[in-house]
């Protein structure tokens, strides 16, 4: 089938990779232009546009896509004589004119992280996390030009565990969303409208995001430091220094669980007062330092219980 692709982060690699390899032609990529990065904020090119050139197909990269945006004609006029099948779109980041949803003979299929309507929007993932679901998943979408709100042709669920964080679910979701398009492109299921029940949304994820409010449950705690790791992290400050939390787990049934306001140091090896009880460190990084197990930072760090994070 001759096809476009149009993606971004890693999230996007592992269903352009498939698509190639199940022998589409994939005759164009569409990415997030090159971003300054790193300490010397050279332009680094995204992911799937790194991809793209080791597996030798073009790439185009422009900053917007609506009508009205600098040589927007240009690129519309490009993206038509492409004379495409269909759009493959996972997490590109720009928004899609109707115009151009419609040029593919068969649209633009979107691959979605999450089980629609349940969580549409930018952050999915960390979102099913966040709030505790038990399980989430990816939705291939037939693309209209609201917000996550086109009709449902694959969905596919993943479990939510305890102890699953954003990578682990991000990988899953990538390799679930690679097999249900392969799947949608060749079996071509009838449309499903959405639901208008359930619908909820993911906002955009900021750093503020990441500050740990020890005054919420246990919990809570727990699935924001596996939620938003590795980005936008987590952190507490103690003392001057600002800690980011890598990862954390409830110590049940600790004996100093639950003593001390929320934000105590109970003992001498990073266990933490909450609302409810008390989440113990494992992994955390100083300012300046690499992230480090806990005992390698209490190695050269003096902790004493009734120190609070904050």
């Amino acid at each position: 089938m001759r096809l476009a692709f149009m993606g971004t982060p890693d999230f996007a690699v592992v269903a352009l990779r498939a698509l190639v390899a199940a022998g589409h032609d994939v005759v164009c990529v569409y990415s997030q232009p090159p971003r300054p990065a790193g300490r010397g904020q050279k332009q680094k090119l995204s992911p799937v546009h790194e991809a793209a050139e080791q597996l030798g197909i073009a790439v185009r990269t422009p900053a917007k896509l609506r009508k009205g945006a600098p040589g927007w004609e240009a690129e519309w006029e490009a993206f038509r004589a492409l004379d495409l099948d269909v759009a493959v779109v996972a997490a590109y980041g720009l928004i899609l004119p109707q115009a151009v949803l419609d040029m593919p003979r068969r649209g633009c299929l979107n691959i979605h992280a999450s089980l629609l309507p349940r969580w549409r929007g930018a952050a999915p993932i960390q979102a099913a996390i966040l709030a505790g679901d038990a399980e989430s998943g990816v939705t291939i979408m037939q693309m209209d030009a609201g917000l996550d709100t086109g009709a449902m042709l694959l969905r596919g669920a993943v479990p939510i565990t305890n102890t699953t964080t954003a990578p682990q679910l991000h990988d899953a979701l990538a390799e679930l969303g690679a097999a249900l398009v392969l799947r949608a492109l060749a079996e071509n299921p009838p449309p499903v409208p959405q639901p208008d029940e359930g619908v909820t949304y993911a906002a955009k994820l900021s750093r503020d995001d990441g500050r740990i409010d020890w005054a919420r449950s246990t919990a809570e705690i727990d699935r924001q430091i596996r939620a938003l790791n590795p980005w936008p992290g987590t952190f507490s400050h103690l003392g001057g220094d600002v800690l980011k939390i890598h990862a954390a787990y409830a110590d049940v049934g600790h004996p100093d669980e639950g003593r001390g306001q929320p934000g105590t140091v109970l003992d001498d090896a990073l266990l933490i007062a909450t609302a409810d009880g008390a989440l113990r460190i494992t992994r955390l990084q100083a300012p300046g330092r690499p992230a480090m197990a806990a005992s390698a930072f209490l190695n050269g760090r003096k902790i004493i219980p009734g120190m609070q994070l904050a």
